[in-house]
């Protein structure tokens, strides 16, 4: 099965982002792919961090889901968006979700992001939490490619990279491939993003398909970009350091049933 990750720089227009992803999903449709998948904020990199309160839709109706929901059906692909907003438990928070589209444009998979980013290094400063409730369990679906295989995929976001215990619940649940749409910032993303990638495909042996925002963003932000598929076995598949682009791979089950057997070490797990 052929998947893209779409790397935008997205910026604080909903219709500019909109058509941007549009043309990319297209663009990964036209080479082949399977599953196109955005990432974080692909909608919007808001001026605050209140802006998401502003363009938050309740599940199931709304202006980003639908144009998710289109994008699969016309394309006739699978659509993760990875992520928008979606009402939270009060007015002043919103769910920072990641919504699967099958290419019927049936919504199969809702991930809320259960790892809320904050940091604080004396000078600079960011928490998630102000404007963003946490979700609580993970979430995986099934994609049914082409050819009659059968992925199941498992879904997380950009600072869940960084807890490895939700992807060996995603291992336990039996994924072949992670997705982690992100928009890491240019400090951590230049030190932690491509390792912390390799290890979590590496230990859990799976493919990791990571979509990344990359770049100089309108509100001053720099992201870190290099979305990347990542193999079983570590090896860096595919990449694009920074930029508006698609970055495609093709993930074999039978690589990924060779890499296991040589080395079973998911059957060697104790604790």
């Amino acid at each position: 099965m052929k998947a893209a990750a779409i790397q935008m720089v997205s910026s604080t227009s909903l219709d500019a982002n909109l058509a941007t992803a549009r043309q990319l999903l297209e663009q990964a449709a036209e080479e082949g792919a399977e599953l196109a998948v955005l990432p974080e904020y692909f909608c919007v990199m808001g001026h605050k961090d209140t802006d998401k309160l502003r363009l938050c839709e309740d599940y199931g109706t709304g202006r980003i889901q639908e144009f998710l929901a289109a994008a699969a059906r016309e394309l006739k692909l699978w659509v993760v968006g990875g992520t928008l907003p979606l009402r939270g438990p009060d007015d002043a928070h919103v769910f920072n979700t990641t919504l699967a589209f099958s290419p019927e444009g049936q919504c199969a998979a809702r991930y809320d992001k259960i790892h809320l980013f904050r940091y604080d290094n004396g000078t600079d400063r960011f928490d998630e939490a102000r404007v963003i409730a946490p979700g609580s369990r993970p979430v995986g679906f099934t994609i049914t490619a082409r050819d009659g295989s059968a992925w199941r995929v498992g879904l997380s976001v950009c600072y869940d990279l960084r807890f490895p215990e939700l992807y060996r619940a995603h291992a336990r649940a039996g994924v072949d491939l992670l997705l982690v749409p992100s928009a890491f910032t240019h400090v951590t993303g230049s030190a932690h993003w491509e390792m912390l990638l390799r290890a979590r495909a590496v230990e859990n042996l799976a493919y990791v398909l990571a979509p990344a925002q990359g770049g100089v963003h309108e509100n001053g932000r720099r992201t870190w970009g290099h979305s990347m598929l990542v193999d079983p076995w570590g090896t860096v598949v595919a990449q694009r350091a920074e930029g508006v682009g698609v970055v495609t791979g093709t993930l074999s089950h039978r690589q990924l049933r060779e890499m296991r057997a040589q080395l079973p070490a998911l059957d060697h797990r104790v604790l």
